[in-house]
């Protein structure tokens, strides 16, 4: 495995630092605490985030595998004011991502004609590729709220106690950061579950606002570079050390109804996503979920997604928030 990859360290006293991950040789970084400042450098620099990386190779070889499983090994990237990461997503971009969607808002339909997502979805396989320089078709796009739910490797995917469900979409998460003029930067790509409360979107459509609001997972490796045309891996369930459910999911520009720049233009097109110095995970889709093979997760089912070229799986555990809402007062 050639592709470079760089990962974010917390040892147990508190320290922080980068990890570069090339073919089989894992260093620590100096020098630098964290991928953002990496980043904030090199676009100072003018130099790529891999030069730069490279020229700060130290010697101590790191055990990637160990430091997972140890608990050390950060989401691809985070900011010091979890109210500058913004985390958003798109829907309907991949081949073969409409037919569960269609198939879930089909059953509470009366009539045979085409559903809104079964629309967009064409209308994305018509126009979501344009040629270099044009803007093609607008697609799906939501929110899911600032770094406050963004879920590392490891860690748990809490599920508001008012949720009616919480099902893994595994997908490809683009990290970004905005230079210090409000030019947007892609750092890389990341292995991230999106998860999202299907049986509220299945409801009704004008939902999916809703659904979205949940946590996300984010794997350790930011792919650097531009990310493979195809992309496959593996998604799964387990319950009680048991997989209860498995499927292969397809990620990358070749299995997509959009292009990667198609997604980014329509997102940075917002001026209010163009601020200096934040961080923007934007979650590109799927087309394979638990939810459409009828599949009901339960508190305590582990999620584990996986994908070459990246060599650690990202796996978080479901659990369910026992609190509710927050009541509001007058003042």
């Amino acid at each position: 495995m050639t592709n470079p990859r760089l990962l974010q360290h917390l040892s147990s006293d508190g320290t922080r630092r980068v990890i570069l991950a090339e073919g089989d040789t894992s260093v620590f970084l100096r020098e630098v605490g964290s991928t953002r400042d990496l980043a904030l450098k090199a676009i100072g620099h003018g130099r790529s985030l891999l030069e730069l990386a490279r020229s700060l190779r130290g010697e101590k070889a790191v055990d990637l595998e160990a430091e997972l499983g140890a608990g050390h090994l950060l989401p691809a990237i985070d900011h010091p004011d979890c109210a500058r990461v913004t985390l958003s997503g798109t829907g309907l971009t991949h081949l073969g991502s409409a037919e569960g969607r269609d198939k879930m808002h089909r059953a509470y339909a009366e009539s045979d004609q085409q559903t809104d997502s079964m629309k967009m979805f064409l209308e994305g396989v018509a126009r979501g590729k344009p040629n270099p320089g044009e803007t093609g078709q607008q697609p799906e796009w939501f929110y899911k709220g600032d770094g406050q739910g963004l879920v590392g490797p490891g860690d748990a995917l809490v599920s508001p106690a008012f949720a009616q469900d919480g099902g893994e979409e595994p997908e490809l998460a683009g990290i970004y950061l905005i230079g210090e003029d409000g030019t947007p930067w892609r750092l890389g790509v990341a292995l991230a579950n999106e998860f999202s409360d299907h049986v509220t979107e299945r409801h009704n459509y004008l939902w999916l606002a809703h659904s979205k609001l949940r946590p996300a997972a984010l794997g350790a490796e930011l792919l650097l570079g531009d990310p493979p045309n195809d992309i496959r891996g593996t998604s799964r369930i387990l319950r009680d050390g048991d997989v209860v459910w498995e499927k292969e999911f397809l990620t990358g520009e070749a299995n997509m109804s959009h292009t990667i720049a198609n997604l980014e233009a329509h997102h940075f097109k917002y001026a209010g996503f163009c601020r200096p110095g934040d961080v923007h995970v934007h979650f590109f889709g799927t087309a394979t979920l638990s939810f459409s093979d009828g599949v009901t997760t339960r508190p305590g089912d582990e999620f584990e997604i996986s994908a070459a070229p990246f060599a650690l799986p990202l796996r978080n555990r479901l659990a369910v928030a026992s609190d509710v809402a927050a009541k509001v007062l007058s003042l």
